[in-house]
């Protein structure tokens, strides 16, 4: 079985919804319906720095990383943040997240970004597991002020 990245695109909208929907259920979140549409309109949009990258896995979408790219008070250039990062539990364990992080990164690094970034819940141990082989954290805890 090979993991393929690709850039999402119209046609993968029913997949990336039907994949955006496992993912808020498993944050027990629920958003509006225009909240959706919006973001999928801004991940089909070529002037949005928000972008996704689509795991394919013999041929079915499994996963998404929904990322976008800032400039940074701490580098001269641009710094990519990977904002959503979700795989069907039916794929998961078989190299899909990490595909989908190394793909972020080579696609930082060809476009000349300096930093890749992501934040998860304290509590997800098997995502931080992952995440910890790539780099320790760096001990920041986020704030969110809702306005």
């Amino acid at each position: 079985m090979t993991v393929q990245i690709l850039s999402a695109t119209p046609e993968h909208e029913a997949a990336w919804r039907d994949l955006w929907a496992q993912y808020l259920a498993y944050y027990k979140v629920d958003l509006p319906d225009e909240v959706t549409a919006k973001t999928w309109a801004r991940l089909m949009d070529p002037q949005s720095p928000m972008n996704a990258r689509l795991a394919s896995l013999n041929g079915e979408i499994v996963g998404f990383a929904i990322h976008h790219h800032h400039c940074s008070s701490w580098v001269i250039g641009d710094d990519c943040y990977l904002e959503d990062l979700f795989v069907s539990p039916t794929a998961r364990k078989q190299g899909v997240a990490r595909a989908l992080i190394d793909d972020l990164q080579s696609l930082a690094r060809a476009r000349g970004w300096h930093r890749l970034y992501w934040h998860t819940d304290e509590a997800n141990k098997t995502a931080r597991s992952l995440y910890d082989s790539f780099t320790p954290s760096d001990g920041h805890i986020r704030y969110r002020l809702k306005l």
